[in-house]
Protein backbone atom coordinates (compact mmCIF):
# COMPACT_ATOMS: atom_id res chain seq x y z
CA UNK A 1 0.00 0.00 0.00
CA UNK A 2 1.17 3.53 -0.80
CA UNK A 3 0.42 4.88 2.69
CA UNK A 4 0.29 3.25 6.10
CA UNK A 5 -2.96 2.68 7.94
CA UNK A 6 -2.04 5.32 10.50
CA UNK A 7 -1.19 7.91 7.82
CA UNK A 8 -4.65 7.57 6.29
CA UNK A 9 -6.59 7.13 9.53
CA UNK A 10 -5.01 10.30 10.92
CA UNK A 11 -6.36 12.22 7.93
CA UNK A 12 -9.97 11.53 8.90
CA UNK A 13 -12.20 13.88 10.85
CA UNK A 14 -15.14 11.57 11.58
CA UNK A 15 -18.24 13.70 10.96
CA UNK A 16 -21.12 13.58 13.45
CA UNK A 17 -23.04 16.60 12.20
CA UNK A 18 -26.31 15.51 10.64
CA UNK A 19 -29.15 17.55 12.20
CA UNK A 20 -31.12 14.45 13.16
CA UNK A 21 -28.29 12.65 14.97
CA UNK A 22 -29.23 11.78 18.53
CA UNK A 23 -26.86 11.85 21.48
CA UNK A 24 -26.77 8.07 21.41
CA UNK A 25 -25.76 8.04 17.76
CA UNK A 26 -23.08 10.62 18.42
CA UNK A 27 -21.73 8.60 21.34
CA UNK A 28 -21.56 5.55 19.08
CA UNK A 29 -19.74 7.66 16.50
CA UNK A 30 -17.15 8.71 19.07
CA UNK A 31 -16.56 5.10 20.03
CA UNK A 32 -16.17 4.16 16.35
CA UNK A 33 -13.63 6.96 15.90
CA UNK A 34 -11.64 5.65 18.86
CA UNK A 35 -11.69 2.07 17.53
CA UNK A 36 -10.36 3.16 14.14
CA UNK A 37 -7.82 5.62 15.53
CA UNK A 38 -8.80 8.59 13.36
CA UNK A 39 -7.56 12.16 13.77
CA UNK A 40 -10.71 13.63 15.29
CA UNK A 41 -14.45 13.66 15.57
CA UNK A 42 -16.25 16.72 14.25
CA UNK A 43 -19.29 17.37 16.43
CA UNK A 44 -22.04 19.87 17.07
CA UNK A 45 -20.84 22.43 19.63
CA UNK A 46 -23.20 21.36 22.42
CA UNK A 47 -21.72 17.85 22.30
CA UNK A 48 -18.05 18.84 22.65
CA UNK A 49 -17.90 18.19 26.40
CA UNK A 50 -19.42 14.72 26.11
CA UNK A 51 -17.16 13.86 23.16
CA UNK A 52 -14.09 14.95 25.14
CA UNK A 53 -15.20 12.72 28.01
CA UNK A 54 -15.73 9.72 25.74
CA UNK A 55 -12.44 10.17 23.87
CA UNK A 56 -10.17 10.94 26.79
CA UNK A 57 -6.93 8.98 26.40
CA UNK A 58 -7.87 7.64 22.95
CA UNK A 59 -5.61 9.90 20.89
CA UNK A 60 -8.66 11.13 18.94
CA UNK A 61 -9.19 14.88 19.13
CA UNK A 62 -12.51 16.67 19.49
CA UNK A 63 -13.43 19.19 16.81
CA UNK A 64 -16.46 21.47 16.95
CA UNK A 65 -18.18 23.42 14.18
CA UNK A 66 -18.76 27.16 14.52
CA UNK A 67 -21.32 29.26 12.62
CA UNK A 68 -22.36 26.01 10.99
CA UNK A 69 -23.38 25.38 8.28
CA UNK A 70 -24.01 28.78 6.67
CA UNK A 71 -21.59 31.11 8.46
CA UNK A 72 -24.15 33.84 9.10
CA UNK A 73 -23.76 34.29 12.86
CA UNK A 74 -22.43 37.62 14.06
CA UNK A 75 -18.68 37.61 14.65
CA UNK A 76 -19.10 37.99 18.40
CA UNK A 77 -21.41 34.97 18.45
CA UNK A 78 -18.80 32.93 16.56
CA UNK A 79 -16.15 34.06 19.02
CA UNK A 80 -18.26 33.12 22.04
CA UNK A 81 -19.20 29.79 20.44
CA UNK A 82 -15.49 29.10 19.91
CA UNK A 83 -14.63 29.99 23.50
CA UNK A 84 -17.35 27.70 24.82
CA UNK A 85 -16.36 24.78 22.58
CA UNK A 86 -12.70 25.10 23.57
CA UNK A 87 -13.53 25.26 27.27
CA UNK A 88 -15.61 22.11 26.76
CA UNK A 89 -12.62 20.26 25.31
CA UNK A 90 -12.54 21.02 21.58
CA UNK A 91 -8.97 20.99 20.26
CA UNK A 92 -10.00 21.90 16.72
CA UNK A 93 -12.55 24.36 15.35
CA UNK A 94 -14.22 24.21 11.92
CA UNK A 95 -15.71 27.64 11.19
CA UNK A 96 -17.72 28.79 8.19
CA UNK A 97 -16.94 32.17 6.67
CA UNK A 98 -19.70 34.70 6.05
CA UNK A 99 -20.22 33.72 2.42
CA UNK A 100 -22.44 36.69 1.57
CA UNK A 101 -19.80 39.11 2.83
CA UNK A 102 -17.21 37.36 0.67
CA UNK A 103 -19.46 37.46 -2.38
CA UNK A 104 -19.96 41.19 -1.78
CA UNK A 105 -16.24 41.84 -1.45
CA UNK A 106 -16.29 43.02 2.18
CA UNK A 107 -12.81 41.65 2.75
CA UNK A 108 -12.19 43.47 6.03
CA UNK A 109 -15.30 41.89 7.54
CA UNK A 110 -14.36 38.43 6.28
CA UNK A 111 -10.83 38.71 7.66
CA UNK A 112 -11.93 40.08 11.03
CA UNK A 113 -14.56 37.33 11.32
CA UNK A 114 -11.93 34.64 10.76
CA UNK A 115 -9.38 36.38 12.96
CA UNK A 116 -11.78 36.57 15.90
CA UNK A 117 -12.31 32.81 15.83
CA UNK A 118 -8.61 32.06 15.32
CA UNK A 119 -7.55 34.27 18.20
CA UNK A 120 -10.14 32.75 20.53
CA UNK A 121 -9.16 29.21 19.56
CA UNK A 122 -5.43 29.81 19.70
CA UNK A 123 -5.71 31.16 23.23
CA UNK A 124 -6.85 27.65 24.13
CA UNK A 125 -4.17 26.00 21.96
CA UNK A 126 -6.88 24.85 19.57
CA UNK A 127 -6.45 24.94 15.78
CA UNK A 128 -8.85 26.37 13.20
CA UNK A 129 -10.15 25.14 9.85
CA UNK A 130 -11.82 27.82 7.73
CA UNK A 131 -14.67 26.59 5.51
CA UNK A 132 -15.24 28.44 2.22
CA UNK A 133 -18.25 26.44 0.90
CA UNK A 134 -16.91 26.26 -2.65
CA UNK A 135 -20.22 25.08 -4.11
CA UNK A 136 -21.51 28.63 -3.57
CA UNK A 137 -18.49 30.16 -5.32
CA UNK A 138 -18.65 28.50 -8.73
CA UNK A 139 -19.70 31.72 -10.49
CA UNK A 140 -17.22 33.87 -8.62
CA UNK A 141 -18.17 37.07 -6.83
CA UNK A 142 -17.02 40.56 -5.85
CA UNK A 143 -15.81 41.10 -9.40
CA UNK A 144 -13.58 38.02 -9.26
CA UNK A 145 -13.79 34.73 -11.10
CA UNK A 146 -14.33 31.55 -9.09
CA UNK A 147 -10.65 30.63 -8.84
CA UNK A 148 -9.60 34.19 -8.07
CA UNK A 149 -12.19 34.35 -5.29
CA UNK A 150 -10.95 31.10 -3.74
CA UNK A 151 -7.34 32.29 -3.94
CA UNK A 152 -8.36 35.54 -2.24
CA UNK A 153 -10.05 33.62 0.56
CA UNK A 154 -6.94 31.47 1.02
CA UNK A 155 -4.81 34.59 1.37
CA UNK A 156 -7.24 36.20 3.81
CA UNK A 157 -7.54 33.02 5.89
CA UNK A 158 -3.79 32.63 6.19
CA UNK A 159 -3.34 36.28 7.15
CA UNK A 160 -6.08 35.93 9.79
CA UNK A 161 -4.35 32.94 11.41
CA UNK A 162 -6.07 29.88 9.94
CA UNK A 163 -4.41 26.52 10.40
CA UNK A 164 -6.39 24.90 7.56
CA UNK A 165 -8.51 26.04 4.66
CA UNK A 166 -11.42 23.71 3.98
CA UNK A 167 -13.47 23.18 0.84
CA UNK A 168 -16.96 22.66 2.20
CA UNK A 169 -19.26 22.06 5.14
CA UNK A 170 -20.93 19.02 3.59
CA UNK A 171 -24.23 20.90 3.80
CA UNK A 172 -23.83 23.65 1.17
CA UNK A 173 -26.68 22.60 -1.06
CA UNK A 174 -27.25 24.49 -4.31
CA UNK A 175 -30.68 24.62 -5.98
CA UNK A 176 -30.62 23.28 -9.53
CA UNK A 177 -32.85 24.16 -12.52
CA UNK A 178 -35.12 21.23 -11.61
CA UNK A 179 -35.66 22.65 -8.12
CA UNK A 180 -33.65 19.89 -6.43
CA UNK A 181 -30.74 20.60 -4.12
CA UNK A 182 -27.32 19.01 -4.47
CA UNK A 183 -23.64 19.69 -3.96
CA UNK A 184 -20.24 18.48 -5.08
CA UNK A 185 -18.14 19.18 -2.03
CA UNK A 186 -14.41 18.71 -2.51
CA UNK A 187 -13.08 18.52 -6.06
CA UNK A 188 -9.61 17.75 -7.34
CA UNK A 189 -9.44 21.18 -8.97
CA UNK A 190 -10.23 23.01 -5.73
CA UNK A 191 -7.83 20.95 -3.64
CA UNK A 192 -4.99 21.70 -6.06
CA UNK A 193 -5.90 25.38 -6.19
CA UNK A 194 -6.20 25.77 -2.42
CA UNK A 195 -2.94 23.93 -1.78
CA UNK A 196 -1.15 26.19 -4.26
CA UNK A 197 -2.72 29.34 -2.79
CA UNK A 198 -1.43 28.90 0.76
CA UNK A 199 2.03 28.65 2.26
CA UNK A 200 3.23 25.39 3.77
CA UNK A 201 2.09 26.68 7.19
CA UNK A 202 -1.57 26.31 6.24
CA UNK A 203 -2.99 22.85 5.62
CA UNK A 204 -5.91 21.88 3.37
CA UNK A 205 -8.99 19.87 4.35
CA UNK A 206 -11.44 18.20 1.96
CA UNK A 207 -15.10 17.73 2.89
CA UNK A 208 -17.97 16.32 0.88
CA UNK A 209 -17.59 13.95 -2.04
CA UNK A 210 -14.98 11.63 -0.50
CA UNK A 211 -16.76 8.36 0.13
CA UNK A 212 -14.19 5.60 -0.34
CA UNK A 213 -10.57 4.68 0.27
CA UNK A 214 -9.41 5.66 -3.19
CA UNK A 215 -10.92 9.11 -2.75
CA UNK A 216 -9.14 9.49 0.59
CA UNK A 217 -5.83 8.49 -1.01
CA UNK A 218 -6.42 10.99 -3.80
CA UNK A 219 -6.94 13.78 -1.25
CA UNK A 220 -3.54 12.96 0.26
CA UNK A 221 -1.91 12.78 -3.17
CA UNK A 222 -3.22 16.28 -3.88
CA UNK A 223 -1.73 17.69 -0.69
CA UNK A 224 -4.71 17.49 1.65
CA UNK A 225 -3.91 16.57 5.23
CA UNK A 226 -7.47 16.11 6.54
CA UNK A 227 -10.75 14.83 5.16
CA UNK A 228 -14.21 15.04 6.67
CA UNK A 229 -15.97 11.70 6.38
CA UNK A 230 -18.95 9.69 7.51
CA UNK A 231 -17.77 6.57 5.64
CA UNK A 232 -14.84 6.11 8.03
CA UNK A 233 -15.42 2.44 8.77
CA UNK A 234 -15.89 1.51 5.10
CA UNK A 235 -12.71 3.34 4.09
CA UNK A 236 -10.49 1.85 6.77
CA UNK A 237 -11.98 -1.64 6.56
CA UNK A 238 -11.17 -1.53 2.85
CA UNK A 239 -7.60 -0.54 3.68
CA UNK A 240 -7.25 -3.56 5.94
CA UNK A 241 -8.76 -5.84 3.30
CA UNK A 242 -6.33 -4.64 0.65
CA UNK A 243 -3.38 -4.80 3.02
CA UNK A 244 -4.26 -8.41 3.81
CA UNK A 245 -4.62 -9.40 0.15
CA UNK A 246 -1.93 -7.23 -1.39
CA UNK A 247 -4.43 -5.09 -3.32
CA UNK A 248 -3.64 -1.53 -4.37
CA UNK A 249 -7.04 -0.16 -5.41
CA UNK A 250 -8.07 2.23 -8.15
CA UNK A 251 -6.99 5.67 -9.26
CA UNK A 252 -9.18 7.55 -6.79
CA UNK A 253 -12.13 9.86 -7.36
CA UNK A 254 -13.34 12.96 -5.57
CA UNK A 255 -16.52 14.95 -6.00
CA UNK A 256 -19.01 12.11 -6.29
CA UNK A 257 -21.29 13.47 -3.55
CA UNK A 258 -21.85 12.85 0.16
CA UNK A 259 -19.97 13.91 3.28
Amino acid sequence: MKYTYEELAKMIDHSLLHPTMTDREMEEGCRLAARYGVASVCVKPYFAARAAQLLQGSGVLVGAVIGFPHGNSATEVKRMETETACRDGAAEIDMVINVGKAMGGDWDYVEQDIRAVCEAAHRHQARVKVIFENDYLTQGGAGLGADELKRKLCEISERAGADWVKTSSGYGFVKGPDGKYSYQGATEHDLKLMRASCSARVQVKAAGGVRDLDGLIKVRDLGGSRCGATATAAMLDEYRRRAATGGTGGAGKIGAGGY
